[in-house]
């Protein structure tokens, strides 16, 4: 199991970075070249949401990116340390609150429609979205 981490200041200027790294890491575990396109543009819309969140709650922690190659997948977990709290908690109808909710559903409906196998937590330390894709392996030189 391979695993490569990459870490950036929480500005959405590293996030094409973050989509570069991950889209060339994924073409070397195996995923499926006309998948690639999915890989980045999922992988860029949790980064520009990790960074948003970490923005709107002034945490000045990197965004962690971690891309780990298994056996028969790849997965790519983005995690962001943003508090959340469970609904019910707080000041109910707070409009910030309300805004902030659209647009992280929006995000997640977003990866949820390019990645058909996608895990999402949260808690009162951050979150972490984990997306996997299958993987095929490299064609096996057949000897003569």
């Amino acid at each position: 199991m391979a695993t490569v981490e990459l870490r950036f200041s929480a500005l959405p200027e590293h996030v094409r970075t973050a989509r570069l790294v991950a889209a060339a890491v994924a073409r070397r575990a195996g995923v499926d070249e006309a998948v690639l396109d999915e890989v980045r543009l999922a992988v860029g819309e949790a980064c520009s949401r990790a960074v948003g969140l970490h923005q709107s709650a002034g945490i000045t922690s990197p965004v962690k990116v971690q891309l780990v190659e298994e056996e028969k997948q790849f997965s790519i977990e983005v995690g962001d340390e943003a508090p959340r709290s469970s609904p019910g908690d707080g000041a109910p109808g707070s409009a910030g609150e309300d805004v902030e909710t659209e647009e992280d559903e929006m995000g997640l409906a977003v990866i949820s429609g390019l990645v058909d196998d996608v895990e999402v937590s949260a808690g009162a330390h951050g979150g972490l979205i984990r997306m996997t894709w299958p993987t095929t392996p490299p064609p096996t030189a057949v000897l003569a």
